[in-house]
């Protein structure tokens, strides 16, 4: 009886430890996943390999930041590499972006472009260049910046890093390209410069119906931050297809922003309801202009069919009337989120798409009054330098003005758990961005950038962007041989679209209706 008691005693003693709960509680939670995991029927790996399966999806999940910071080299990250976040990042610490003992990358590889710098370069000007956006029916013109803020809509991106980036562009006289989702009071609060985007769903400006509500967007553009509009026709990253914001993330301040039920799905088309030709496009854009008060008016598009966008230089000429500006989007460009097939298959990527509008507008005799901006994975000054060469006035940058306020490609973007606050509606996560400091990024990156681009410029002899030619831009197209893109791509000259179209343009030229969109 007393070994009995003493056999107790130790069993109880054992219970009450907290050192064999500790080994206990784990090996029982071990146990029931291991038989959740045997007789679920939706995950096979987890049915052959209990417990052990978990580790796969563990690592399938840290696989992003594992490679970002173990595997990939410096150079070969995508969507953008180390050393280009690290450009970004520096400029906008205002320290210094300079690397030493030589480049990294294989100046031999097939594809890779290189500026050519002159014998006789030139002074870094003091003045930075501006460029004057407003054609003749303009009676608002506007000076656009080198580089800008591109469209992220208020709604994808939280409200701090709207304001953070607003604010560095009212202190550094750039724009702010508003996105389509919107003109909030995160835009105008700041009082920086805004190109109003208008979507597929007329967000801001719309009816209940989802039509184009004229007397809202005359107010709103009104405004005296509003100095262009934009009428956004496609993006690179999905061209052809309308975004979606879940309803979870409609809540009441981004529905009376965007005009729309609060906590439902917004759905935008894939197609304007205001235009179904190329000539109603033109006219479509000749009524925003008179809407806004004679401020300048453009369209934003993926380059895709030449023979649709030569159908609307047609109605251009027919109707004379044309926008001010175009910004060409290229399929290398950012989004929140977009189906793979879409961001990897569909559209041309921005220098070829730069090079179809800048040839057909100086085919058409069109060129002098409408300016093109260049937006897609614009990050670096050669970058600039690169898209003025290609055909473009200036520049517009999103996922860069992004990492210039915290973003750290985590590529959460779509998830709402961003980790730093830029792109989220989770108001715990936003409170990360501390505005006075990343403002003052923004604004330091922009003017470092510019700067670069000017010094690079410098350095191949010339003073001004207009001095920007095709042949200063080479590319080895096989590891023998390098061609400037004076040789490389046709070039046309003013008006010869409608003198005597060139042999590889003449069947898209004569095809091109201005009263249909045809392929």
């Amino acid at each position: 009886m007393p070994g009995s008691l003493a056999t107790g005693a130790t069993a109880l003693a054992a219970l009450v430890s907290p050192w064999w709960w500790a080994a206990a509680v784990p090996l029982l939670l071990f146990t029931l996943v291991a038989v959740h995991d045997l007789v679920q029927r939706r995950h096979s790996v987890l049915r052959n390999y209990p417990l052990l399966g978990h580790l796969r999806f563990l690592l399938e999940a840290l696989r992003p930041e594992l490679q970002q910071y173990f595997v990939e080299r410096n150079f070969d990250g995508r969507p953008f590499d180390r050393d280009t976040r690290s450009i970004v990042y520096q400029r906008a610490k205002g320290t210094d972006a300079e690397e030493p003992f030589g480049t990294e990358l294989d100046l031999y590889r097939t594809g890779g472009e290189y500026l050519t710098p002159s014998m006789a370069p030139r002074p870094v000007p003091t003045d930075v260049p501006r460029v004057r956006v407003g054609g003749p029916e303009c009676t608002r013109p506007y000076d656009m910046a080198l580089l800008n803020v591109s469209a992220m809509s208020f709604g994808s991106l939280s409200a701090p890093a709207v304001v953070a980036l607003n604010t560095g562009a009212r202190l550094g006289g750039f724009a702010h390209d508003t996105g389509e989702g919107g003109l909030s009071e995160y835009h105008l609060g700041p009082g920086g410069d805004l190109v109003w985007e208008i979507g597929t769903g007329y967000f801001g400006c719309r009816t209940d119906e989802g039509d184009f509500d004229a007397r809202q967007f005359a107010e709103k553009a009104a405004h005296e931050q509003v100095k262009c509009v934009s009428l956004k026709i496609s993006q690179g990253a999905k061209p052809g297809i309308g975004g979606v914001l879940p309803g979870s993330k409609v809540n009441a301040e981004i529905a009376r922003v965007r005009g729309v039920p609060e906590g439902r799905t917004v759905i935008s088309p894939p197609f304007h309801r205001v235009y179904s030709t190329p000539r109603e496009l033109v006219r479509f854009l000749a009524r925003m202009r008179e809407l806004a008060g004679g401020k300048p008016v453009g369209f934003k598009l993926c380059v895709g069919s030449r023979r649709e966008f030569l159908a609307v230089c047609k109605a251009m000429l027919e109707e004379d009337s044309a926008p001010d500006f175009i910004v060409v989007d290229g399929a290398e460009g950012g989004t929140g989120a977009a189906p793979l097939e879409f961001a990897d298959h569909v559209g041309l990527p921005l220098g070829e798409g730069l090079m179809t509008v800048h040839n057909a507008l100086v085919g058409v005799g069109l060129r002098d009054r409408i300016r093109i901006g260049a937006g897609g994975k614009v990050a670096t000054g050669s970058d600039l330098v690169k898209r003025l060469l290609q055909g473009a006035d200036y520049t517009n940058a999103a996922r860069a003005m992004m990492f210039a306020i915290g973003c750290i490609q985590a590529q959460r973007c779509h998830t709402n758990t961003c980790p730093v606050g830029v792109a989220t509606q989770d108001e715990r996560r936003a409170r990360a961005i501390d505005v006075p400091d990343k403002s003052q990024r923004v604004r330091r990156y922009q003017e470092a950038t510019v700067r670069s681009a000017l010094q690079i410029m410098a350095a191949m002899g010339v003073g001004e962007p207009r001095d920007l030619h095709p042949h200063m831009l080479l590319q080895r197209v096989n590891p023998h041989t390098v061609r400037s893109y004076a040789e490389l791509h046709d070039w046309l000259t003013p008006g010869e679209l409608i003198t005597s179209a060139p042999s590889g343009w003449a069947s898209d030229w004569e095809a091109a209706d201005p009263d249909r969109f045809a392929r």
